[in-house]
């Protein structure tokens, strides 16, 4: 027994002085939580927004879920002044389903965007097409992906909520729509990699590395993008969103990133194995991050988010009973309980930002803390492997 505590408590020690530091990081995020800017918000749009926005759409192969989208943009009001969809020449009919759209909103307009230049990703040239096709006279540029669901007002309030606040750019973190129970499990413990390595949504930083940005809603001043040579700083970015907003905030400009779960849905991917391999893919955000960063990353994600279950049930399944008196082993136990109450408690907290009303199996989404050892291995093998195919695309970069 003596010898065994002795290992044990070495151990715990150098456990210790990884987790102890990264644990005091994570609740100084958290503790901002309470400042936050509130969520954005369904507004009607008023005389001086008419024609302020240009929205734009990249489309490769979407034909099973842009209907909503294409659906969601025409309720929006006269502060849309155009919306481009970009295609990379779809062959499963998401140009029809377009064409069809703008015989009913002649503000739609399809433009594609193919040859794709070697050195560029096609998600962010499409976006750089969108935008030199979009109207100089629009203030505003809005990068929208084609498995959203906007509601009424989302365009409005997303502009109002900029101007007030003093935005050049700002996005939104959505409500996901979750469906089968693999992803109920897995997407949430994906999520959290991100809520443990950022500032909450709504919390600015002055820190242009620890800027983060969604793509799926991306509202930028046009006049911002312009200076910025559009979408060419995140050309070769799988993140191109993230990079491209660090970009623009070390340029100097205010960037924001809200919660926008009252005003925007999304379906991202359909089940666990496609939740796995293409969202896993830019989650590590390592085209928009130093590698010094990376790693103080993957080093926190490990501390407090793979490693306490393991932990914990290291020592409840395979330990000796420990000693009631003041120890390493203890310390580490009581520390790796805390992170497991900590992340439930999160779980709790962003339950409103999933939708689980079509769900099947949704009971699984309160057990998504198991996958986070499966979640920090994900962000790992993402990265230092560089993609050589992106939805349907074969890269060389």
């Amino acid at each position: 027994m003596t010898s065994w505590l002795i290992i044990a408590s070495a151990f715990s020690l150098f456990l210790l002085l990884i987790q102890v530091p990264a644990t005091a990081i994570l609740l100084s995020r958290l503790l901002k939580g309470p400042l936050r800017h509130p969520p954005v918000t369904p507004e009607n749009p008023t005389p001086e927004l008419l024609g302020n926005v240009s929205i734009v759409v990249p489309t490769l192969n979407e034909a099973l879920r842009i209907s909503s989208l294409l659906a969601g943009l025409s309720r929006q009001s006269y502060e849309v002044r155009e919306i481009i969809v970009v295609d990379s020449n779809s062959q499963d009919g998401t140009r029809d389903l377009v064409k069809a759209a703008q015989k009913q909103d002649p503000r739609f307009r399809l433009v594609t965007d193919d040859p794709l230049p070697s050195t560029w990703v096609g998600r962010p040239w499409a976006l750089h097409n969108g935008f030199l096709h979009s109207s100089e006279a629009s203030e505003w540029f809005l990068g929208m992906d084609a498995d959203t669901q906007p509601s009424p007002g989302l365009v409005a309030g997303l502009i109002k909520t900029a101007t007030a606040e003093g935005y050049d750019l700002v996005s939104l973190s959505p409500q996901f729509i979750l469906k089968y129970p693999g992803e109920c499990w897995l997407q949430p413990a994906l999520l959290m990699t991100l809520l443990y390595r950022f500032d909450p949504a709504g919390i600015n930083t002055d820190r242009s590395e620890r800027v983060m940005a969604n793509g799926q809603c991306f509202l930028c001043r046009r006049s911002v993008l312009a200076a910025v040579s559009g979408y060419t700083s995140a050309k070769s970015s799988f993140c191109d969103d993230v990079t491209l907003a660090r970009h623009i905030a070390a340029s100097g400009f205010r960037v924001g990133f809200l919660d926008g779960a009252k005003v925007l849905k999304v379906r991202m991917y359909e089940g666990a194995i496609e939740t796995w391999k293409e969202w896993g893919r830019s989650l590590d955000l390592k085209d928009a991050s130093s590698r010094a960063q990376l790693w103080g990353d993957l080093w926190l994600l490990t501390s407090v988010q793979g490693l306490p279950l393991p932990i914990v049930l290291i020592f409840l399944l395979l330990s000796p009973p420990l000693p009631l008196s003041p120890s390493p082993p203890l310390f580490l136990l009581g520390l790796n309980t805390f992170l497991l109450i900590v992340r439930f408690a999160m779980l709790l907290a962003i339950a409103p930002c999933y939708d689980r009303t079509q769900t099947r199996g949704g009971w699984l989404f309160w057990l998504s803390p198991l996958a986070d050892p499966l979640a920090v291995m994900r962000i790992f093998l993402s990265a230092f492997r560089t993609p050589r195919q992106w939805r349907g695309r074969n890269y060389e970069l």
